[in-house]
């Protein structure tokens, strides 16, 4: 293969194209069904699928179908097949729903208005993960205009990720005849720890979330008069969450959430600490003078992809301090995310969170956790000496630099789906999503140009896929 003709084609394409979409695609408000119930009827859902769907058509993909596949009160899903030599399949997976809004966004940014500065295409969406359908896509192109044989393709671009992807079931059963069996799966929905190099993700933490509801009285009633008679739930809110993470260290207590580290995981953690050092949490935007949990980046390495974590994302119940007058609260809620270790299962998990929570209230409070998801984490299978040496080998010819590893701290549903059904596969999962890059936070950008070399990675991984030994 042609690296330099590999280079030039995806290059043009990002610039003459796939820039200009992405721009169009990070204007639509298209928030996974988690966070817009009526996404249906808002319609946003359909304009992006429809807009990705439009351009891979423009492709001239030889041979390819491209659908969109529709199952009734199921987000759409982008289906994509493309012929290929001999009998293998590698299957290409992205999704295309959103993370709400947040709040923080620099002066002249926002989640809806791309904008590029500096390399960098801000806008919700761009990054995680609207890109991927145009960067797969490309990859076959390139090899294609390249004369370059390559297995049949099938492109998965799902809409409800973000929501921990509880529609693709029904679609991997719905569309199981026409996949087949992937001997390799290729995902673009993960971190890099720079932008100098291939990075490739070994594993991937489960997430579990709900809302926690502690109850105590019918009404607000004037503090004066009700504390330290009534207890409040707030308090109690406090002492339940303590039942399942330590409040000065922040470690979870159920032995139901952790899972033994991998040595070979330890040894990647090691790896990428002593490449990327304090770069590890100094891309993280702490506000002067706080501190990381540690400052040893392999203990946070490994505590952001292997320990369970929880972390609560959001309340109710307590009025904006502006608008806060002595009151004893009746109730209050907790949006409560808990990130599971990448081999914990997650329905024993939440049963034990559960139980935890709701047992044995205190003053008998009336105590709900409702849980929202529940999904496992992944481990990835030892890598087959061909992809090892082709993955170094792309991040060499596209970055000039070794190809990296290491575990990430946040979820791929589908992975830990695919993992199960197919445990022969093999698995090149990457992204763009480095320092600063702030996917589901204020100003998400993609960079770039590292997604043009992630590009060629992936033409450079799957020509060799074809040929593998």
């Amino acid at each position: 293969m042609n690296t330099q003709t590999i280079k030039d084609f995806v290059d043009r394409r990002w610039q003459d194209s796939i820039v200009g979409e992405i721009e169009r695609y990070i204007a639509i408000p298209n928030k996974s069904p988690g966070f817009d119930s009526a996404w249906a009827e808002h319609g946003h859902m359909d304009r992006a699928v429809n807009l990705i769907a439009d351009w891979s058509r423009k492709q001239a993909l030889k041979g390819a179908v491209v659908e969109i596949v529709r199952l009734p009160d199921r987000t759409p899903l982008l289906f994509v097949d493309i012929p290929g030599s001999g009998s293998d399949c590698v299957l290409l997976y992205g999704h295309f729903d959103k993370q709400p809004e947040f709040t923080g966004w620099a002066e002249g940014l926002g989640p809806w208005t791309p904008v590029i500065r500096d390399g960098r295409l801000y806008g919700r969406g761009g990054a995680d993960d609207g890109y991927a359908v145009f960067s797969s896509l490309t990859a076959i192109a390139a090899l294609q205009a390249a004369g370059v044989p390559h297995a049949r393709c099938v492109v998965l671009i799902e809409g409800c990720e973000e929501s921990g992807s509880y529609d693709l079931p029904y679609y991997i059963d719905h569309l199981g005849a026409r996949i087949g069996e992937p001997s390799l799966v290729v995902c673009l929905d993960a971190e890099c720890g720079n932008y100098e190099q291939l990075w490739c993700t070994t594993s991937l933490r489960g997430n579990l979330t709900g809302t926690l509801t502690v109850e105590v009285l019918t009404e607000g009633v004037h503090s004066g008069m009700s504390s330290g008679i009534a207890p409040s739930c707030f308090r109690i809110l406090r002492q339940l969450l303590s039942r399942i993470e330590d409040p000065i260290s922040g470690d979870m207590l159920l032995a139901e959430l952790h899972a033994a580290v991998p040595a070979d995981r330890q040894r990647q953690a090691r790896a990428t600490a002593a490449l990327l050092g304090a770069e590890v949490y100094r891309k993280l935007p702490f506000v002067k003078g706080a501190q990381p949990l540690s400052n040893d980046p392999v203990e946070l390495l490994i505590g952001s992809t292997w320990h369970p974590t929880l972390v609560v994302t959001g309340a109710d119940g307590l009025p904006a301090v502006r608008d806060a007058g002595n009151v004893l609260l009746p109730s209050v809620s907790a949006r409560l995310s808990v990130r599971l270790a990448p081999t914990t299962d997650p329905a024993r998990a939440a049963s034990a969170l559960k139980t935890a929570l709701e047992s044995d209230p205190p003053y008998d409070a009336r105590v709900r956790f409702d849980i929202d998801s529940s999904t496992s984490g992944w481990n990835s299978p030892a890598l087959a000496p061909w992809l090892e040496v082709s993955l170094e080998a792309a991040s060499q010819q596209f970055f000039q630099r070794p190809a990296m590893y290491m575990g990430v701290g946040g979820s791929i549903p589908f992975m830990g789906m695919l993992g199960e059904k197919f445990p022969r596969t093999q698995f090149m999962i990457t992204g763009v999503l480095g320092p600063h890059a702030n996917a589901h936070g204020p100003n998400e950008f993609l960079h770039i140009d590292t997604a043009r070399r992630v590009t060629a990675c992936v033409s450079q991984v799957v020509a060799d896929h074809f040929v593998r030994r």
